[in-house]
């Protein structure tokens, strides 16, 4: 043991180690971000020469493919410049608007997002959506293929629910914006006829793709949770909470067609529900 092990401490020690720790981290954090929004907005410029020269000089693969190995060549130390990823800083430029400065938004996102994006958005909107998500719930390239690859935007919003008879205006369109329709539960593995008793279990011994296609905001509470109203035993197949609009869903399991009444909201005023 150091003599600096056997120094006896002040009693705010540990309180003073903790915070300067998470100084360290929070300064960590931000110089991480101040380089990637350098690197972003050095490729933006790049990107938008080129697309303001093909434009205007009909710059073609040829010129680009020139310019990457020279680029390369005076900065080998830096892997971005080949000629693939010059089409990608062009593309960006074009996609997002050739202005004069990288767009707040797009500044925020790591490279390998914007070239996800740029790959599978199909429109403005999408590109506009899915960049706000990944920025907001900090999502890994991997979870924003997920999501861009199972269509969340266009699910997310339009699941069948009678919350707008049983909820004020407000909340009942908070609420209808975290419900999809459909789910996509193809990570379970199962097919065929299968008991809801067995879903339930898979999805729980799947409880973190379970929370990704739940989409942001969601918790899982319990499973089987047991309720008493007036007397009655009720059992909750899943109980989720959303941390942003404080408030729980209930997902009742149930297999074969879906019928109308499976959507709705807990009439006992304790918690909205969704199938």
């Amino acid at each position: 043991m150091t003599a600096a092990e056997l120094l006896p401490l002040p009693d705010d020690y540990a309180e003073v180690l903790a915070a300067l720790k998470d100084q360290v981290r929070q300064a960590q954090v931000t110089a991480q971000r101040r380089v990637n929004t350098e690197l972003i907005g050095l490729y933006w410029g790049i990107g938008r020469q080129i697309l303001l020269r093909q434009e205007a000089h009909g710059w073609g693969a040829g010129v680009i493919r020139r310019l990457a190995e020279d680029l390369r060549a005076e900065f080998p130390q830096m892997r971005g410049f080949s000629q693939r990823n010059l089409q990608y800083m062009r593309n960006m430029a074009s996609e997002w608007g050739a202005e004069a400065n990288v767009p707040q938004l797009v500044a925020q996102l790591p490279w390998g997002h914007i070239r996800t994006i740029l790959d599978k958005a199909q429109s403005p909107e999408e590109r506009e959506w899915y960049s706000a998500a990944a920025v907001e719930y900090g999502w890994s390239r991997n979870v924003l293929m997920n999501m861009m690859m199972n269509r969340s935007m266009q699910r997310t919003g339009t699941a069948p629910s009678n919350f707008t008879q049983h909820l004020a205006a407000d909340d009942s369109e908070l609420a209808q914006q975290v419900a999809k329709d459909p789910y996509a539960f193809e990570f379970l593995g199962l097919s065929g006829e299968v008991a809801e008793r067995d879903l339930e279990q898979a999805l729980m011994d799947r409880i973190v793709e379970t929370l990704r296609e739940m989409g942001p905001g969601f918790a899982f509470v319990g499973r089987q949770v047991h309720l008493e109203v007036d007397g009655d035993d009720f059992y909750l197949d899943l109980l989720f909470f959303h941390v942003e609009q404080l408030r729980y869903f209930v997902i009742e399991l149930k297999t074969g067609k879906f019928q109308p009444e499976f959507a709705g909201y807990a009439e006992q005023d304790v918690m909205p529900s969704a199938a």
